[in-house]
């Protein structure tokens, strides 16, 4: 007998439902077009390394996918309590997705903060699955929960699964040489399994991942490989779960190539690696450890084979001190930071400035002022990128976009770097550094050349006719003064953070000399080669919504919200954020409002305003976490009626 679909239903939030009813009492599958699936427990419990797990099986088995870790700033947070949480969630679908989603279809939760700290963000009808062996009276008591909300009926509402994570775990390990506390660790595993299971993913690489992982402790290894597969044994024969779920592979999504998935940070890393082989120049990253942008430094210290040298200084100011060391040295030098870093550099990229040597100072972006919230996401250093040095000192400034888009923005950071001979601010932040999504890798013909010319000689004939060589001796079409690497026979000259004569390069006091330099580098900035805005508006609409960096997933979900509501609106994003596209003055004049969102108090609308003389409207969050595309879509029609 074969399986029939016995109904298929569409759910309040577009989800296609199908479901197979199977004959013989064998379990029901039922077919969706995405899910959002978010694990929750204390810092300790192994909820990053879970979801990365069934995010990458996710990933092999072909859907399209975007992730939000949100883990506390400490080490070993306080077990048990609401700041102690760290959740990772994970939207997958059969189709083209942008953002990790707004609310969890199902929420694991290991104990009773898990619960208590993201119960407000689920659905009603929502799956709950809970470690009932944490719900104990003390641990209730410490978040707040007089009753038990497994008994009390507050979770009425929604379609919870109570399982002694704990409890299974112990009884599926006791052959093993293990204590108890030793055993309770592979909890994380057995959910793993049981929601491998229930949303059908492959087991293969994850059990390839714990013997690598774990190859040196084999009895360990052994431990959460059993409590893997018992997880996915009790999903099979609990009658708790009467039906699992399928998601077909995106097969629409993407186009043709090879795909992985990856991390913002990753992607950066292998970005700034591709751009040194482009450019046939050794990286040199001077860095110092600060979350989020520690990881760049931990990936880039993996690759010696490309010709790659990584720094971990004693401080941010030794760090960018080397990185420009690297960078007169002739090294596609980088420096990579966040946060406060971002300021205690500031002196040394002004130093950039006035030497005109390319360095990549790439921004990481998180909460702030001062340490704020380490492990949380912002874009509140757009200005201080923009205008944080002494002096006139511009500098260029660009954002990616995606996860996947940090490797091409640090390949356009190079570019500029690299063609103009000026320190370049990348602002990431913590939402694409940590978020992840299917990448596809790029072909090596579709790689910009990145190669420089260095200086080899003279470059300037004097009056008497002797040729010498004018450290400041311009490019005509770039304004890039030469490169010319220490050693070069004939090329001596003099750096410093005191200003230069024109052309020679001499210290110079001279007030007409330093306004034609200060004018000059700005001329150099301003006159840099970048794309036009793309607009999209299919309908010719009133209204345009104006992004930059990691907004462009939530804007991009929200307006297609609005389109299908049949809500005219037209969407831009920008990475080139100085310069500005040359053509962002007629776009943004095109247009009867404009509505720039922005996680920060209205950064980027300050200078359209200012530049533009347009009547931007900013629409502001500042708590931390990303925009969730149903608010924007909210947001946005409100503009629209306005």
């Amino acid at each position: 007998m074969t399986s029939q679909v016995s109904r298929t239903t569409e759910q309040a939030d577009g989800t296609v439902v199908g479901e197979q009813r199977k004959p013989g009492g064998v379990k029901a599958v039922r077919r969706l077009d995405r899910v959002i699936i978010r694990f929750a427990g204390d810092s300790g419990d192994g909820m990053q390394l879970t979801g990365d797990r069934f995010t990458s099986e996710t990933a092999s088995f072909g859907n399209d996918l975007s992730t939000l870790p949100n883990f506390p700033a400490e080490i070993r947070a306080p077990a048990g309590t609401l700041p102690g949480v760290s959740s990772f969630q994970l939207h997958f679908a059969d189709h083209d997705i942008l953002t990790p989603g707004d609310a969890p279809n199902v929420l694991v939760a290991m104990n009773p903060a898990a619960l208590k700290a993201n119960i407000g963000d689920l659905p009603r009808g929502a799956e709950i699955i809970v470690n009932t062996d944490e719900f104990t009276k003390r641990a209730m008591q410490k978040v707040g929960y007089d009753t038990s909300p497994l008994e009390d009926g507050s979770l009425d509402g929604y379609s919870l699964h109570p399982v002694p994570l704990t409890t299974l775990t112990v009884e599926a390990l006791k052959e093993f040489d293990l204590s108890r506390k030793e055993a309770e660790r592979s909890k994380n595993m057995f959910a793993l399994g049981l929601l491998s299971w229930m949303y059908h993913r492959p087991t293969e690489g994850t059990e390839r991942f714990l013997q690598q992982k774990f190859a040196r402790s084999p009895e360990v290894m052994k431990a959460n490989l059993a409590a893997f597969r018992a997880g996915w044994n009790f999903g099979e024969t609990t009658e708790d779960f009467a039906v699992s779920y399928e998601i077909a592979p995106a097969t629409t999504a993407f186009p043709v190539g090879t795909y992985r998935n990856i991390s913002g940070n990753l992607a950066l890393a292998y970005g700034l690696v591709t751009a040194s082989r482009q450019a046939e120049l050794p990286l040199f990253l001077g860095s110092y450890p600060i979350t989020p942008a520690s990881d760049i430094l931990h990936e880039l210290s993996k690759h010696k084979n490309f010709g790659v040298r990584t720094f971990q200084a004693e401080d941010e100011i030794a760090g960018i001190g080397a990185a420009l060391g690297a960078a007169f040295g002739g090294s596609l030098a980088v420096t990579t930071t966040s946060g406060p870093g971002v300021a205690l550099k500031a002196e040394t990229v002004g130093l950039a400035v006035s030497l005109e040597l390319p360095l990549l100072v790439v921004d990481i972006q998180r909460g702030g002022p001062s340490t704020g919230l380490p492990t949380k996401t912002e874009q509140a250093d757009l200005l201080q990128a923009m205008y944080g040095r002494n002096g006139e000192a511009p500098v260029p400034v660009i954002a990616p976009r995606t996860p996947a888009d940090c490797f091409d923005a640090a390949l356009e950071a190079a570019r500029i770097a690299l063609t103009y001979r000026t320190p370049v601010m990348l602002l990431s932040d913590g939402y694409l550094a940590n978020g992840s999504e299917p990448w596809r890798i790029p072909d090596l013909e579709e790689l910009p050349d990145l190669r420089v010319q260095f200086a080899t000689g003279p470059n300037h004939t004097l009056d008497d006719g002797s040729e010498v060589f004018w450290p400041y001796k311009r490019d005509p079409q770039t304004l890039a003064r030469p490169w010319a690497v220490p050693g070069t026979p004939g090329l001596e000259h003099r750096i410093g953070g005191i200003e230069k004569q024109d052309g020679t390069g001499n210290i110079s006091y001279d007030p007409a000399n330093h306004d034609f330099m200060v004018r000059t580098r700005q001329a150099k900035i301003d006159g840099i080669d970048v794309p036009d805005i793309e607009v999209d508006d299919p309908d010719g609409a009133h209204t345009l919504v104006l992004g930059w960096g990691s907004t462009y997933g939530p804007i991009t979900a929200a307006v297609r919200r609005l389109r299908a509501a049949g809500e005219p609106i037209a969407q831009a994003h920008l990475r080139h954020l100085n310069p500005f596209p040359r053509n962002l003055g007629a776009v943004l004049k095109g247009y009867d409002k404009v509505v720039i969102p922005e996680m920060n108090l209205g950064q980027l609308a300050t200078l359209i305003r200012a530049k533009y003389l347009v009547d931007a409207h900013s629409y502001n969050q500042v708590n931390g976490m990303p925009f969730k595309a149903e608010q924007l879509a909210t947001a946005l029609k409100e503009a629209i009626d306005d």
